[in-house]
């Protein structure tokens, strides 16, 4: 698979590091967004799959490094930042998108852990990934402060892929469903109704770097535009 070929190689060079901050491994004090954009920019000249890959990991472990208790960062950052170990980010649902305040997967606790029920859907690295940030509804239906946000294990029972999305680009991306899966209580990362502010939180760091992954699609385009206008004969 070239996502996870791209990902081992973006981590033994030490992309992946600008992940997280220093006191995590990572490269820099804190996650510094203009390093993000200039990585994405350069990584989107030469290989969209690459850059997929950094910004997947990206999403996959920022709330974990923002929100995560001291032992989940143990157990799932080093081996992001070493590529690994993927990760995925699963927010948007077949009737829920941009209005995350109205995804509908449950989360409903039972003792020392909560029982997940729903489907996610147009989830990148879906059936690569290792692990993945599922949000989910804990409160009343519509509410955006009834959200919370898990890392569940792609190994779970109750957690299947169950359909592979075609797209043009080359990345995995699919259908996650999640039925009657039971993670740990100690999954949740912050506190039940923090969902919300979690994706927000994580978005607000990568939004940025999208414009700068379309600045380095673009570049490529006008050089392989001017390459083959110097090269083409005419009449």
């Amino acid at each position: 698979e070239a996502t996870r070929k791209l990902a081992a190689a973006l981590g033994q060079a030490g992309w992946l590091r600008y992940l997280a901050p220093a006191g995590e491994g990572g490269a820099l004090q804190a996650i510094d967004v203009r390093s993000l954009c200039l990585i994405r920019e350069t990584l989107a000249f030469h290989s969209g799959v690459a850059d997929c890959a950094f910004a997947i990991q990206g999403l996959g472990s920022a709330p974990i490094t923002l929100f995560g208790d001291a032992a989940l960062r143990k157990r799932y950052l080093p081996g992001m930042m070493a590529g690994e170990h993927l990760g995925a980010f699963a927010l948007s649902e077949p009737d829920s998108g941009s209005d995350v305040a109205n995804l509908t997967t449950a989360a409903r606790r039972e003792g020392d852990a909560y029982v997940l029920n729903g489907t996610k859907t147009w989830i990148s690295n879906a059936g690569i990934a290792d692990h993945y940030i599922v949000f989910a509804r804990t409160g009343a239906a519509g509410d955006a402060r009834g959200l919370a946000a898990f890392v569940v294990d792609a190994a779970n029972p109750g957690v299947s892929v169950t359909q592979q999305l075609e797209i043009i680009a080359p990345h995995a991306i699919g259908t996650v469903v999640f039925n009657n899966c039971r993670v740990d209580a100690k999954a949740l990362l912050g506190q039940p109704g923090d969902g919300f502010k979690i994706a927000m939180s994580t978005l607000d760091i990568f939004r940025a770097t999208v414009g700068a992954a379309a600045l380095g699609f673009a570049r490529r385009a006008l050089h392989e535009t001017i390459a083959r206008i110097g090269a083409r004969e005419v009449f």
